[in-house]
């Protein structure tokens, strides 16, 4: 039933697998592949990409006018709403949570470019404050004579979910049926809920492991599993599925947004075997913990581990970095050059 939900075109794919020998070499892997959902296309690429092309369907058919999102200061849900709102005649509202609005850099001033209108509140991450300050701007505008529709954080709705539903199954046409360990970043569980799934249903050999950026591993369990039940009613699938094995780590983050020895060192790395960025909220930790998982023996060396990149990279320019905390370049004066000094 899932070809019979309504569902836009917003994501250039099949996204490429592509094979990171150097980095595997490096950690001692048999086989590490790096699923590419950072070139989805849209706004800079990112997951959200796949959910959006269900969930958009799905304002555009109910004549929505409006669409009101909430995430953190560098969410890149918000980011690739605001675009593809724009990309459908949409407009798009967000209400954001963090430390600095001082400054726009990175996804937030991608946000502004978009021309997004912005409420936000300083140094909140709690999902229920930026849930009321978006409730009460939909009332706002549904006072107004507006019809504007209230998306939650991430994106991560049931039928959100199928985005990485319908992942699984073109990883599948990539992969094949073989044993795999598929390892991603955990944020508002809608992407780990369709992996899951989506697994359940095409990949049946596949090991599923999410790495926490800000929830406990408790309470990822709990949103992954009721939103792959809402979305197995959305398509007639066995609610079954939902029990379905996998496994959570929370102890690669400090706080969400906040960035960790760890994290910074793994896309460091990265960089430098790969030429592959990743950002530092959500990626380099997920990337983080594949290196530490490698290390202690949790993952199989000789079974290949696939990497899912969701995205992420702009916000790698809302740092600036001292001279020499990476650089490796020698400053020259004109009149060195000239003199060949």
């Amino acid at each position: 039933m899932i070809e019979k939900i309504a569902r836009l075109h917003l994501a250039n794919l099949p996204t490429p697998l592509e094979p990171a020998d150097k980095l595997a070499s490096y950690l001692g892997l048999n086989s590490l592949l790096i699923k590419r959902d950072d070139l989805t296309g849209l706004a800079m690429g990112g997951n959200k990409a796949r959910k959006l092309e269900f969930e958009l369907a799905g304002v555009i058919a109910g004549g929505y006018d409006t669409v009101i999102t909430v995430g953190g200061q560098q969410s890149n849900h918000a980011r690739m709403t605001a675009a593809a709102c724009r990309k459908l005649g949409v407009d798009i509202k967000l209400v954001l949570g963090g430390e600095d609005f001082s400054e726009f850099k990175g996804n937030l001033l991608l946000d502004t470019l978009f021309g997004a209108e912005i409420r936000y509140i300083v140094q909140s991450d709690e999902d229920e404050d930026l849930a009321a300050l978006q409730l009460r701007w939909i009332e706002e505008l549904s006072a107004e004579g507006k019809k504007p529709y209230a998306m939650p954080i991430g994106g991560s709705t049931s039928l959100g979910t199928l985005g990485y539903v319908k992942a699984m199954e073109e990883l599948r046409n990539q992969t094949g049926d073989e044993e795999v360990q598929i390892l991603l970043p955990v944020g508002s569980c809608g992407t780990l809920a369709g992996v899951v799934l989506g697994c359940g249903l095409f990949l049946p050999n596949a090991r599923v492991i999410g790495i926490s950026v800000s929830r406990t591993k408790e309470n990822i369990y709990s949103r992954a599993r009721n939103l792959i039940r809402g979305t197995c009613k959305l398509i007639g699938a066995d609610e079954k599925l939902a029990e379905r094995e996998f496994e959570v780590f929370d102890n690669y983050h400090e706080a969400y947004a906040v960035h960790v020895k760890s994290a910074i060192e793994a896309a460091a790395v990265c960089a430098r075997l790969e030429g592959l960025l990743v950002d530092q909220v959500y990626t380099g930790k997920a990337m983080a913990g594949l290196f530490d998982l490698t290390l202690r023996g949790v993952l199989k060396k000789e079974t290949p581990v696939i990497f899912l990149h969701t995205g992420g990279q702009p916000e790698i320019f809302t740092d600036t970095l001292k001279f020499g905390d990476y650089a490796n370049c020698v400053k020259y004066t004109l009149d060195q050059v000239r003199k060949g000094s």
